[in-house]
């Protein structure tokens, strides 16, 4: 997968069964069935939806992009809010979900509304996937110490993993 060279070694000690049964259980699509993408609607995204097309596609994943709006009429009024904001943002979902279906990949989009980590880990509760998807903003660790991040918030309340890429 892009670049990435994938070397199988057997021996006393190794994982060399372990990433054979991880690798057959995706080519058959039985990991994987669902991955949930976060997406930010920054540039940032590009990374986690150039990996996730290509995993999705390899493992026949269903893929569902949830952004949430988290701007004051969001917050205040959910679903009824009527902002420019969220225009915005069922436009942005909408481009990203053609694109995905554009490699043949099944996916739907979701706007949820409200704070992002507790969004995120309240569609996870309620709606189950195999794997999230979040791209990071490789902020440094004493401003996430004291500001807290999405990322951390989401990975420390799942019990899904949570596959993690820096953005380019």
């Amino acid at each position: 997968m892009g670049g990435h060279r994938w070397e199988i070694k057997s021996g006393a000690g190794s994982n060399a069964e372990d990433l054979r049964s991880t690798l057959a259980l995706l080519k058959e699509g039985r990991m994987y069935k669902t991955i949930l993408v976060t997406l930010d609607g920054t540039k940032s995204d590009r990374t986690i939806i150039e990996h996730i097309t290509k995993l999705a596609k390899f493992a026949g994943s269903r893929v569902v992009l949830l952004h949430v709006a988290d701007g004051w009429a969001a917050r205040t009024y959910g679903p009824d809010a009527v902002s420019v904001e969220i225009t915005e943002d069922n436009a942005y979902l909408a481009n990203v979900r053609a694109e995905f279906e554009a490699a043949g990949i099944a996916t739907e989009a979701e706007l949820a509304y409200g704070e992002p980590s507790k969004e995120i880990v309240k569609w996870v509760e309620e709606k189950g996937c195999d794997l999230i998807a979040m791209s990071t903003h490789g902020h440094r660790f004493v401003a996430d110490l004291f500001l807290g991040t999405t990322v951390t918030r989401v990975r420390h309340s799942v019990r899904v993993p949570v596959l993690l890429l820096r953005a380019k």
